[in-house]
């Protein structure tokens, strides 16, 4: 029997086998030919087969835990897809497919796929009801959104009172698939944000036991990184979730239009006798031709993309026009080139791929163009579930539906979510993006019949520009040869959703080589194939892999051809354990920290952070280790079932943040060991706790009014809270930073309508507050870290600039000066600060049009006068929550390796290359 066969059912051929990670059931069983003695239904042949081969599936009731979630058929070939149940919850990711071949009245079973969990024991039964968990969802959103560390900015150009809010929906149950399961309660959050204006379609997962949000992403699917300085709008909940139910059809039209690059091109329109004009409504493309599911474009102009975001604004229309000929409004809002491209689209998948519109089923597609940002332009586009959305454009940019490749990505974003179900998120994100690029070019050069061998082939978006060549105006190059080891770039699910446009190029681009060195009908095919017949939720890079050549041997292919699949995946570094090959100039302190959500702490030659255990199933801990790497860690929090998370540490006692249920309190034990102290308890978040001795200062909040500071001394019952200067409406004060008995933090609000900002020093023995002067009139003010000496804060000095100043004073407010400047090219955009009495260490990243490993978030020390400055470490990945230790050293958490990781320099690298 060859290396990684097994046997299969009674009596048939063993089959090629890959095992699953962290499950019995096979990952993919390929190569057998096993008939299925079975009547009725496909997904009930696929059932009796995986409980006739329970020694090769483990799975042991079929029938019990897989409900059949889709079912497609080509030709002869059925294909089968299952959502996997444990106790009757649904699994995230658990989903299993077979495929069959259908001969002679009969079906033959020719392999099986994906993730199915075996090792699930957990309870299902919630202790956290869903509005805590709602309510848990939106605190936690509000966070992420706040990573930049400067809040809500409540300016004279806002109404706050009138901020539009986030609305969390709660989903049912699901169990998360680490280890023996985490029961979770999955919550929609939407809305916008309330700083930004930017839209907002979270899914947060939170812990059904604990509380706790332990899973979050984004899953809004644009074709660009989204930029929070660009999209706005207002969500108008009163809108419905799927477009209206047009009318019956009319007489089919032939129009015409021109597309923004000038040409002229043909559309397929319906006459409305109601409306007396004829509307971009294609029903020619329904399937079995006059169906009721039409190809539509719709005028969303002057709408923001929260207008459109998971709901359908009420008021809005095709695009009409009294005669055929559509003039020149229609080409400039690129209802012209999203019509016709969406047109292009859905004819390539049926002809080549043999696949009826989005969900291969001719659903309709929906199109709205002319989005826009109240003013300011929005070059992005995006699939949101249920439709496909395109920015206007401006003086540059021309609408993003005017390049076809991007209607193909967008409109393949639908495809994937319809088959494989990718989560948006980390890997499986950046395969669904690589997915969504490899089709979106493979529509656009054949409708150009461009030469595969051409070097602007792989170019995504590079026809949106007026003025740039091709290749300055793409977004992203297939071609670019990138590969994991060399760069694959780290970064938590709060940037970009843990890297799916980052990362996508090195997996499409092994893509585009296959359809390269194939013929490319033929590697459309397998990639299609492999999407919709073996790719499920969770997969990542390797998966995929195996998902693509599994793909190509069902196709027939073999041989040279098929040493070149294999080839294109081994070029790019895809190969199995390649995440271990990606080098760090850090020493390692704690794997796999959790990272979301949580910080860690420095102090007295020891560090804190929160992790689980490798699998992730239980409830995070707070460790404590020496920060040069001696000795043995020590578990500092009870493994009890509540989250530990947010630890900070003077060297001699540990304090931290507990969620369970409807509880979150404020913890504190010595390293030594002892007795765990309950210092503080609240309902709502509470965040960055500091000690020093026996003084503990924290954040509470997320609630209307604004946050507090809090602090108190161990061993007293009463806490106090740091209350807003009076007068000042819709106040808050936050981001403390202590040193010897004194609290760094500041305060803001409005003061007879006028929004103000200080930072303040409080001394907790005598109760003086110290108001520290400014330079200026700052817009924002952002994190404090105080020493025995001074005290330093973030500054935003401009409303339309992320650049941030590192200001400095004295403790009495005297000295006042920027060791670090708030403009010109050397201005840092800082969002973390942390200080000790000999540097002040700075997490800084860069705002632009396309992510790139230059704007991560980076780790900067400045002396504290400001005459050196360096990179703390020249790691490719995200850098994120650092504490200052003694000295120059850093500990923070690192995401280059693709997992969060505790790690230090003694001292900074200085120049990186």
């Amino acid at each position: 029997m060859p290396a990684g066969a097994a046997a299969g059912p009674s009596g048939t051929a063993p089959g090629e086998v890959v095992p699953g990670r962290r499950t019995a059931t096979p990952a993919l069983v390929e190569g057998v030919r096993e008939p299925v003695a079975a009547t009725g239904s496909a997904a009930d042949a696929a059932l009796v087969h995986l409980a006739a081969g329970e020694s090769r599936y483990r799975i042991a009731d079929p029938a019990r835990d897989l409900t059949p979630l889709l079912t497609t058929a080509s030709g002869t070939s059925e294909t089968v897809r299952f959502q996997q149940k444990h106790r009757g919850v649904d699994v995230l990711g658990g989903q299993y497919v077979v495929r069959m071949q259908r001969q002679n009245g009969k079906r033959v079973v020719t392999g099986a796929s994906g993730k199915y969990f075996t090792a699930l024991t957990t309870g299902t039964t919630p202790e956290v009801s869903e509005e805590l968990a709602v309510e848990r969802a939106v605190d936690a959103t509000l966070t992420r959104l706040d990573r930049d560390g400067f809040g809500v900015r409540g300016g004279d150009d806002r109404d706050d009172e009138d901020a539009p809010p986030l609305t969390g929906t709660a989903r049912g149950l699901v169990v998360l698939p680490r280890g023996t399961g985490v029961l979770a309660q999955h919550v929609t959050v939407r809305g916008t944000d309330p700083a930004t204006g930017a839209p907002v379609l979270e899914e947060v997962y939170v812990d059904a036991a604990g509380g706790y949000p332990v899973f979050q992403y984004s899953s809004i699917k644009t074709f660009d990184v989204p930029s929070r300085d660009l999209l706005s709008g207002t969500y108008d909940p009163n809108g419905t979730p799927d477009a209206p139910k047009p009318p019956p059809p009319g007489p089919a039209v032939l129009g015409s239009g021109v597309r923004a690059d000038g040409t002229t091109v043909e559309l397929r329109l319906d006459r409305d006798e109601a409306r007396k004009e004829y509307v971009m409504r294609d029903y020619s493309r329904a399937r079995d031709g006059g169906g009721k599911k039409p190809i539509a474009t719709w005028d969303a102009r002057h709408m923001g993309p929260s207008w459109v975001a998971g709901t359908w604004p009420p008021g809005l229309r095709e695009f009409g026009s009294a005669t055929p000929a559509f003039g020149k409004e229609a080409t400039e809002a690129g209802a012209v080139d999203a019509h016709w491209a969406a047109g292009k689209v859905h004819d390539y998948y049926k002809s080549v791929l043999g696949w009826d519109s989005v969900d291969g089923r001719g659903m309709a597609v929906n199109s709205l163009v002319g989005l826009w940002d109240y003013g300011h332009p929005l070059k992005n586009a995006f699939w949101e579930g249920t439709k496909a959305a395109y920015g206007d454009g401006d003086a540059e940019y021309r609408p993003f539906s005017a390049a076809l490749d991007v209607v193909g990505h967008v409109m393949t974003h639908g495809v994937v979510e319809r088959t494989a179900g990718l989560v948006q998120a980390g890997q499986s994100g950046a395969l669904a993006g690589a997915i969504a690029d490899y089709f979106g070019a493979a529509v656009k050069t054949d409708a150009r019949g461009t030469s595969m061998g051409d070097p602007e082939s792989g170019l995504l978006g590079e026809t949106l520009c007026r003025t740039k060549s091709p290749r300055a105006c793409a977004v992203r190059d297939m071609n670019d040869g990138r590969t994991t080891a060399k760069s694959f770039l780290g970064v938590g699910f709060a940037t970009d959703s843990g890297g799916v446009h980052l990362n996508s190029t090195i997996f499409s681009g092994a893509l585009w080589d296959i359809r390269k060195d194939l013929d490319r009908t033929l590697a459309d095919r397998i990639v299609h194939r492999a999407l919709t017949g073996y790719m499920t939720p969770l997969d990542g890079f390797t998966e995929g892999r195996d998902a693509v050549v599994a793909a190509a041997r069902e196709l027939g292919v073999a041989g040279k051809d098929l040493r070149a699949v294999e080839r294109a995946f081994t070029a790019h570094g895809i190969v199995p354990g390649w995440e271990l090959a990606i080098g760090a100039d850090t020493d390692r302190l704690l794997s796999r920290v959790t990272t979301d959500r949580t910080n860690v702490g420095a102090g007295g030659g020891w560090w804190a952070a929160s992790a689980s255990n490798e699998s992730g199933t239980e409830a995070n801990s707070v460790w404590a280790g020496r920060t040069d790497g001696t000795g043995e860690k020590k578990l500092i929090s009870p493994n009890d079932g509540r989250n530990h998370v947010e630890p900070a540490t003077d060297g001699r006692t540990v304090v931290w943040v507990a969620y369970r249920g409807n509880r979150v309190e404020v913890l504190a034990r010595p390293i030594a060991g002892g007795p765990i102290k309950k210092l503080y308890a609240d309902r709502h978040g509470i965040y960055s706790p500091r000690i020093e001795g026996k003084d503990v200062v924290f954040e509470i909040g997320q609630r209307k009014g604004g946050n507090r500071v809090v602090y108190l001394r161990i061993g007293e019952i009463e806490p106090t809270e740091i209350y807003p200067e009076s007068g000042k409406l819709w106040a808050m004060t936050a981001r403390p930073s202590l040193k010897n008995g004194r609290i760094a933090y500041t305060d803001s609000g409005r003061v007879l309508g006028v929004y103000r900002q200080d930072t303040k020093v409080l001394d907790i023995a005598t109760g003086k507050v110290t108001v520290l002067p400014q330079i200026g009139t700052p817009y924002d003010l952002g994190r404090t870290a105080i020493t025995s000496k001074h005290v330093f804060w973030l500054v935003r000095d401009a409303k339309d600039s992320a650049r941030t100043a590192v200001r400095r004073a004295g403790l009495d407010g005297t000295g006042v000066v920027d060791i670090s400047p708030g403009q010109g090219e050397n201005a840092l955009y800082g969002v973390g600060l942390t200080a000790s009495e000999d540097a002040v260490t700075v997490t800084a990243g860069t705002p632009d049009t396309v992510f790139r490993n230059e704007t991560l978030s980076k780790l900067w020390q400045l002396s504290t006068d400001g005459s050196r400055r360096g990179r703390v470490s020249c790691g490719r990945g995200e850098q994120l929550g650092a504490a200052a230790a003694a000295g120059a050293q850093v500990v923070w958490i690192d995401a280059t390796t693709g997992y969060p990781d505790l790690v230090t320099r003694s001292r900074p690298a200085g120049k990186c290359g």
